[in-house]
């Protein structure tokens, strides 16, 4: 127990300066040693925040922070207001827990700017890691971009309509998926908020609202985006 402790402290990094330390965090190695960035990852000056509010950074339904998972976001209006999400896999859950959604826009992979859904080609199945699923899938305004990606990285260049479709007839067992690896970080979770933190009474309906007072209250004070996800996971859970 006492080597977790100290694993879990060393954890901590130095302190954050908002959403861009924490991002940048995320982008290390537990060591301190440069890891490969994320391949879904821009840097904060270069994500296109759609949405509004203190969670704005966070995807409404995983509570992924959103730049790290740029290339792959998507945005709609869903009851009035732009929620943007880290990926389609999340969106489509959205629309599985019934909620009217319209104006579907994608990041063009290329420009990196949000786009039209309608007007976009995707790329499935490629070699790069998917977001929210083993299979991914990028978006670009261009049907010969998308093309050259997928000559350079496989995959099959299909219409959102097409894509949609196949994370609907999967989504069933990826939402098991994500739900268990979900539980098993919230128990990584609990054991870091046991070890690091000052109580928290609230009671939280999202991750992104956890992670959001997390991030501004400081219960555990500065924490790297892996310990923010966790304990974020296990404030909301318990």
């Amino acid at each position: 127990m006492k080597k977790m402790v100290l694993l879990l402290a060393a954890l901590v990094m130095l302190s954050s300066n908002g959403f861009s330390e924490e991002i940048k965090h995320e982008m290390k190695a537990h060591t301190g040693k440069k890891m490969p960035i994320r391949f879904q990852a821009v840097s904060p000056d270069k994500a296109v925040i759609l949405q509004e509010g203190v969670n704005k950074m966070y995807c409404p339904k995983c509570g992924m922070t959103l730049p790290m998972f740029y290339k792959t976001n998507h945005a709609a209006h869903v009851h009035g207001k732009t929620e943007q999400y880290c990926s389609i896999h999340c969106l489509a859950e959205t629309m599985a827990d019934g909620a009217e959604v319209t104006g579907v826009k994608v990041v063009d992979n290329t420009t990196l700017e949000f786009i039209d859904v309608i007007r976009s080609w995707y790329v499935m199945g490629s070699d790069k890691p998917g977001t929210m699923s083993k299979t991914s899938k990028y978006a670009f305004a261009k049907k010969s971009d998308a093309a050259k990606f997928a000559k350079e990285n496989g995959g099959k260049v299909m219409t959102y309509y097409a894509v949609l479709d196949a994370v609907k007839s999967t989504f069933v067992q990826e939402r098991a998926m994500i739900e268990k690896k979900q539980a098993m970080m919230a128990k990584k979770g609990e054991m870091m908020y046991t070890n690091m933190c000052t109580p928290v009474d609230a009671n939280f309906t999202s991750v992104a609202d956890a992670k959001s007072h997390l991030t501004t209250e400081k219960p555990c004070g500065d924490l790297n985006g892996m310990q923010l996800q966790a304990i974020g996971l296990y404030l909301k859970s318990r």
